[in-house]
């Protein structure tokens, strides 16, 4: 693995020369989908987890998408005639997107090669995307990264991915995408915010996001050098924050796109503690975040105590590692597994003794979602859910905190009178020895969304199951009551509780 500073990058004060690079990419079908029937499923899977071999295997021929891919993905060199008639070849060699390889004297040579890797993106409404980033660095995580340079860029990987994912769509005026990288999350930003702001504490990162916006044919965004705030005015405020940020909690601050350099998981509690003030009412705040379990200490109170005031806040963590697992992840994410074995045992040792002297015994992996409110009292939320879910969650997102705003809304009393329906494709799971006369529980699914899953009593499966929006709440009590024996004034007494649970989780919704 070279440690050699990252190549030169391409001008990014040259929009024709972008618009016209990225019309010989789209004429040869270099896109997310163009890709995808190239190199078949599997091979492309194969992409997304840094192993290329399957992609060259697929890409031997000379068709122009071929060429293509082994330029800008594969860090191929490519014939120079061959790529003349696909790519506005001297117009992207003036301007850096290519260098001349194959000749001594400097001139162009017989082949050309890429400056940076560019990932073809499918945007969530089939928009032709482009990822730009450093070379080698284009797909899945670091493991096996061309340079250890401090300020090398990565592309998108799973944690972008999610966060995109996640994010909270709506028209919105103002949005900050903090720690920006390659830019992924400002142009996700630019197509539902009228300004974007994207900051980096990487010069480097913020010439890229310049860069994977022009070639997507996205508007420009606000691009700004600092750390964390430091680069926000006191005065601005943002409908919109996200940020997917160094959080890998480290000895040390070897890799700017990964570590914060703060102590444990300071940054991420400082980046969520700050949000609050940030926002405008109304607003979200949402970020990736890795966190200490520490003993003596319930993670979930130490989540907490982060949350700044005047925010409902909704926190999921996703993984648990213990302390070996999480530094062996992070050292081979950075190839400290293929160097000198002394060196990585002593890297290995180093983290380990962090984590020894901070009394870290699990590191956990989630998300966070600030909703601003000014409420007196507000809503955390902070749970453990490793389960799969389904992609895109902005709307279940949105949703959960217009779930938190009804219920705040609406007491017992309220509830009782009120009209609702059963969410969309809930399905209902007896569980019980066969045979059996009774179920032992009742279980109620979601198969969108989080895919949460629920035990109910045989009142609750039964209220959930009648709610169409036409009898009140109350009312269908009442006729349950009539049915199992029951006093209906008891049954409205204990219920209430169980309908709010059933609202907040987004198995029932308002009529």
């Amino acid at each position: 693995m070279s440690n050699s500073s990252p190549s030169p990058l391409p001008a990014s004060d040259r929009p024709d020369v972008t618009a016209r690079l990225r019309d010989a990419l789209l004429g040869a079908s270099f896109t997310a989908d163009g890709l995808l029937e190239l190199l078949g499923a599997p091979a492309y899977a194969a992409l997304a987890r840094s192993e290329t071999v399957p992609a060259l295997r697929a890409t031997r021929g000379d068709t122009p998408l071929e060429m293509l891919v082994r330029l800008f993905l594969l860090q191929q060199p490519v014939p120079h005639a061959r790529v003349e008639g696909v790519l506005p070849v001297a117009a992207c060699l003036e301007s850096g997107w290519l260098v001349p390889v194959g000749s001594d004297s400097g001139s162009v040579g017989d082949e050309v090669a890429a400056t940076v890797d560019v990932r073809p993106y499918g945007g969530p409404g089939g928009e032709d995307w482009f990822i730009v980033s450093d070379l080698g660095c284009a797909v899945g995580g670091a493991g096996g990264i061309g340079s250890r340079d401090e300020g090398v860029v990565l592309g998108v990987g799973g944690a972008s991915t999610t966060l995109a994912g996640i994010a909270v769509r709506m028209p919105v005026s103002a949005a900050l995408d903090l720690g920006t990288g390659s830019g992924i999350q400002a142009l996700h930003a630019v197509q539902h915010a009228t300004r974007v702001t994207a900051t980096d504490v990487n010069p480097r990162a913020l010439h890229i996001t310049a860069l994977t916006l022009a070639l997507s044919g996205a508007p420009a965004a606000d691009l700004r050098e600092g750390s964390l705030f430091e680069p926000v005015r006191d005065d601005e405020t943002f409908d919109l924050i996200v940020s997917n940020p160094p959080f890998v909690i480290s000895p040390g601050a070897r890799l700017t796109y990964r570590d914060g350099g703060m102590g444990g998981d300071d940054l991420c509690r400082t980046l969520v503690q700050q949000a609050g003030e940030r926002l405008r009412e109304g607003g979200f705040a949402q970020f990736l975040a890795n966190w200490q379990h520490l003993e003596g200490e319930d993670w979930q109170d130490r989540l907490r105590s982060w949350v700044p005031r005047g925010c409902d806040a909704w926190i999921v963590q996703r993984e648990v590692q213990d302390v070996t697992q999480y530094a062996e992840l992070w050292l081979r994410d950075a190839g400290d597994h293929q160097g000198d074995p002394a060196e990585y045992q002593a890297r290995y040792d180093a983290w380990l003794d962090e984590f020894e002297a901070r009394k870290v015994r699990a590191v956990g992996f989630g998300w966070i979602t600030l909703r601003k409110t000014g409420t007196a009292v507000p809503s955390v939320t902070v749970e453990e859910w490793p389960h799969p879910v389904e992609q895109p969650l902005g709307d279940t997102v949105r949703a959960h905190f217009d779930r938190l705003d009804y219920l705040r809304e609406h007491d017992d009393a309220a509830l009782l009178a009120a009209h609702f329906k059963l969410a969309a494709e809930i399905v209902q799971e007896q569980v019980g020895l066969p045979g059996a006369e009774d179920p032992e529980h009742v279980v109620l699914r979601q198969n969108r969304g989080m895919r949460r899953a629920t035990k109910v009593d045989t009142v609750g499966a039964g209220f959930a199951g009648v709610c169409d929006g036409t009898l009140s709440a109350g009312r269908i009590l009442d006729a349950i009551a009539q049915l199992v024996g029951e006093d209906p004034v008891l049954l409205r007494d204990r219920t209430p509780a169980q309908i709010r649970l059933l609202v907040e989780q987004g198995f029932i919704e308002p009529a």
